[in-house]
């Protein structure tokens, strides 16, 4: 589940749509809801909602999220956010897509161990942010008892732990680990503790942590813990 981006949730000028499945429409006839990226105008807009949408996250948390509230924050018409998210879920939805675009890259150090700790050195600066952290915990709070928000936040790891898997892949191309390593699972496991904490009993983990994290998956997937279809 690494995550995560130096800019999460803050809809940077520019940004543009995700074409993501499952995210909300444009509110333009004849197109499918998600697949319309945004330009211009549009595009601010989206990114002055988003924004405020991931303010009230941080602030508030999910319970608080409300559309108009939104809109008002981000200086735009209450109609035009209703026609374009419709629901607060899908303004969740879109904001998961939007800071899935804007993740930081993965590291590409040489090894392994070295860019898995790169992953968690990121996880744990994401989640010790005052701002991503708080926002990332209202969402996850959210995703318990949301459908629509578990699959959109489902999507936004997906998208962040496909980006880290070929740091596994060439680890095993040049021998660091087992054939027939699940290359997914390594990245999971890594974020993993970090969350843990995080979300059980509300320590935020430090650069130590990370580290601990990181070596501790590496040292499984030595040891073929994460070898599958054996």
């Amino acid at each position: 589940m690494s995550a995560e981006s130096g800019t999460v949730g803050r809809g940077e000028p520019g940004t543009v749509g995700s074409g993501e499945p499952g995210t909300v429409g444009s509110g333009e006839p004849g197109t499918v809801p998600g697949t319309v990226r945004p330009g211009g105008r549009t595009a601010r807009v989206r990114a002055a909602v988003l924004r405020a949408a991931g303010d009230v996250l941080a602030e508030e948390g999910f319970a608080h999220l409300d559309l108009a509230d939104v809109a008002r924050r981000a200086e735009v018409g209450k109609t035009t956010v209703y026609r374009r998210w419709g629901s607060v879920t899908g303004l969740v939805a879109d904001l998961l897509s939007d800071m899935a675009e804007q993740s930081s890259p993965r590291a590409e150090t040489g090894s392994v161990l070295g860019d898995l700790r790169a992953n968690a050195a990121l996880v744990r600066r994401t989640l010790a942010d005052p701002r991503q952290g708080a926002l990332f915990r209202a969402v996850i709070a959210a995703a318990t008892c949301d459908v629509r928000t578990a699959e959109a936040l489902r999507r936004f790891y997906d998208v962040r732990v496909s980006e880290w898997v070929p740091c596994v892949e060439e680890g095993v191309a040049r021998g660091e680990l087992p054939v027939g390593t699940d290359a997914a699972m390594v990245v999971r496991a890594v974020s993993a503790p970090l969350y843990y904490s995080l979300l059980t009993v509300g320590v935020v983990p430090d650069e130590g942590a990370a580290v601990r994290a990181a070596e501790g998956a590496f040292a499984a997937a030595v040891a073929g813990v994460y070898v599958v279809g054996e």
